[in-house]
């Protein structure tokens, strides 16, 4: 549907793409993935058509419908969120226009026998046909559906789009995109603003997506489980894998790897040739031997490393003064705005130690509890902290408070106190600001260099109750692994938001779980509390009425007949692929020692033995993308069979 040949693109005065080639097929699901400035947005943008290559050629199929959710949107329309919603399909809308011109045309007219008026009826048959074929009578309900699945309540489908924030405006944009059921969705962080239960929504629902997805993410769990094929940029070169995000990772390391230990000999064999021909070229005797080495060097296909970005976050948080036992204690606590409730007495403690996800639908009071614990709003009711209690808070919207005429140096510097002075260099380093970007102004920085000097400025003072609200927003995948780690070794109180489950999970132990203006505190890792939550949301759904199922019992005989048989075949299958597996693991570790073994005497050999792993390589991938596919759906004919 979409094809790349060759296409460069200079943004700057750099070359951000370098005869950079792909295709996207109807069944992709990518996941675009490189370092914050590689360019993963612009390239959904020249996708659009916003942006135009510099160099090669960039094609869209005729009459392939592509949708683009951008990081942020402008727009200011007063209507209902629902009507807003269903307007976005277009052909629907523009449908169901005709047909209400003609049904007007058909009442006021009485040239019953006339050939315009046959005609009319004519076009709204045929009208009526497109309007079922493209789902018109569904996309109501269709419309309704994504809404509340993106978090949306029954009354709030009717207030006017313009009057939510603009975290909410995102939810409905992308609603939007759903409802126009596109043949391409390319998506630039669509969790940013979701809570953790819609974007588990949006999982579910892009999974079972019938056309294809490039999709941008710094949620590793989120990217795993909708894509299969990662595309990475780095200097200008895509790097193309038919792997899901984790695996490409592993996949990317081997080949490193590899490539490093070809590169190292392959240097060798230059350097040993380079003193032959030195040793031999003033020697008569020897000149011909010397310029058969220099023609044998002129052929060789040079080896080139991969640009490999190696920065990364490298801190720790300071090692705390103990508190006391009880470190925050609450007591009969109730809060309102105006005439909407919040929380009805709340009742619990935090002790010592704890580590505390703080889990609920966006609206329900997550950020407000920590600004009430942190005196930033008030409430009725009794908000205590423990003896010797320092709070670290970093708020939503921590990123705003920051003075955008300082710099980055200045921000650090001014609130810096006692020896900790003489380390603010070394601390912003450790944060990724270094030489001359400490002298950069806080106002040119991007979101996630903001996020990244307000997360230092926690490192100034060695507080024991950390409170963070959504730390991770505008962080990339290395970042967030290296803050989790920080915060996994820190040895004071964490309570946390955030709605990224693989970055809460393995680091919290406890859940505090807002609903119905109230806590439930669960002894959970949160991955396991969501898949529960997940399967009683599930039983408590009301089971959708099939038109006609009881009219033949017979058939759901039928269908387990079927299911045996189909599960017969997959089954055998399966055990196939998994003998495949096991026997291609074993041929490449075999090649792969080889490579260890060679001298590299011989080029031509060497590229023979890497095609020849490259090759095994992905066969194997092939087959574990088989073998996960069978395994959904042994597991599917098992559910009915069973």
């Amino acid at each position: 549907m979409i094809s790349a040949g060759k296409i460069s693109l200079f943004l700057g005065g750099k070359e951000l793409y370098s005869n950079v080639s792909f295709q996207i097929t109807k069944a992709d699901k990518i996941g675009l993935t490189g370092k914050n400035g590689a360019g993963k947005s612009t390239l959904l943008k020249l996708i659009t058509g916003e942006f135009k290559i510099d160099e090669g050629n960039l094609s869209v199929a005729k009459e392939t419908k592509v949708c683009y959710l951008p990081q942020e949107i402008m727009s200011s329309s007063t209507r209902p969120v629902l009507e807003e919603v269903q307007a976005a399909n277009e052909e629907i809308v523009e449908i169901d226009r005709k047909l209400e011109e003609i049904n007007h045309q058909l009442a006021t007219r009485e040239d019953y026998e006339s050939e315009s008026y046959m005609q009319l009826l004519t076009d709204i048959n045929e009208l009526n046909e497109e309007f079922l074929l493209k789902g018109g009578q569904g996309v109501g309900e269709q419309a309704e559906v994504i809404l509340k699945g993106l978090g949306f309540s029954s009354s709030e489908l009717f207030k006017p789009f313009n009057e939510f924030s603009g975290g909410w405006q995102m939810r409905v944009e992308l609603a939007k995109l759903l409802v126009q059921n596109p043949d391409v969705l390319l998506l630039d962080e669509p969790t940013n603003h979701l809570d953790i239960e819609s974007i588990q929504w949006l999982e579910n629902y892009l999974k079972k997506f019938s056309g294809a997805i490039v999709l941008i993410s710094h949620d590793r769990m989120f990217l795993d489980a909708i894509t299969t094929r990662t595309m990475e940029i780095n200097a200008g070169k895509v790097y193309d894998y038919k792997l899901s995000y984790s695996k490409y990772l592993v996949k990317r390391e081997e080949e490193l790897i590899l490539q490093h230990a070809a590169y190292k000999n392959q240097q060798k064999e230059i350097e040993d040739t380079e003193k032959l021909i030195n040793k031999f070229r003033a020697k008569a005797s020897k000149a011909s031997f010397a310029q058969s080495l220099i023609k044998k060097l002129d052929k060789m296909d040079k080896i080139e490393i991969d640009e490999v970005d190696s920065s990364a976050l490298a801190f720790k948080f300071p090692e705390p003064i103990q508190s006391g036992k009880i470190v925050a204690e609450i007591q009969t606590v109730s809060k309102n705005f105006t005439d909407k409730k919040i929380f009805s007495n709340l009742e619990f403690t935090i002790a010592r130690g704890e580590k505390i996800a703080l889990i609920g639908k966006n609206g329900m009071g997550k950020s407000t509890l920590i600004k009430m614990l942190v005196g930033d709003t008030s409430y009725s009711g009794e908000m205590k902290l423990g003896h010797n209690v320092s709070v670290g808070y970093f708020a939503q919207d921590e990123t705003t408070k920051l003075d955008g005429d300082k710099t980055v140096l200045e921000t650090i510097d001014d609130v810096a106190v006692g020896e900790v002075r003489k380390k603010v260099r070394a601390i912003l380093g450790s944060f990724l600001f270094r030489d001359s970007d400490v002298e950069k102004k806080v106002k040119v920085l991007s979101g996630g260099e903001k996020t990244r000097l307000a997360l230092c400025k926690l490192l100034l003072e060695p507080y024991n109750f950390l409170i963070l609200d959504e730390p991770t927003n505008h962080l990339d995948i290395v970042s967030k692994d290296v803050l989790k780690e920080a915060l996994k070794k820190y040895t004071g109180t964490l309570l946390l938001v955030s709605h990224d489950r693989d970055f809460l999970d393995d680091l919290t132990e406890r859940i505090y779980y807002i609903k119905n203006h109230g806590i439930s505190i669960y002894f959970e890792k949160v991955n396991y509390f969501l898949n529960n939550l997940n399967s009683e949301i599930e039983e408590a759904a009301p089971s959708k009425k099939v038109a006609g199922e009881n009219k033949n019992v017979g058939n759901s005989y039928k269908e387990k007949k079927q299911a045996k048989n189909e599960l017969r075949k997959f089954k055998n299958r399966f055990s196939k692929v998994e003998h495949e597996i096991e026997a291609l693991e074993a041929e490449v570790k075999q090649l792969d020692a080889k490579v260890g073994e060679m001298n590299y005497s011989s080029n031509e050999e060497a590229n023979q033995l890497f095609d020849k792993i490259k090759k095994e390589r992905d066969r194997l991938d092939d087959l574990i993308i088989e073998w996960e596919d069978l395994t959904e759906k042994i597991e599917g004919l098992s559910s009915i069979v069973n």
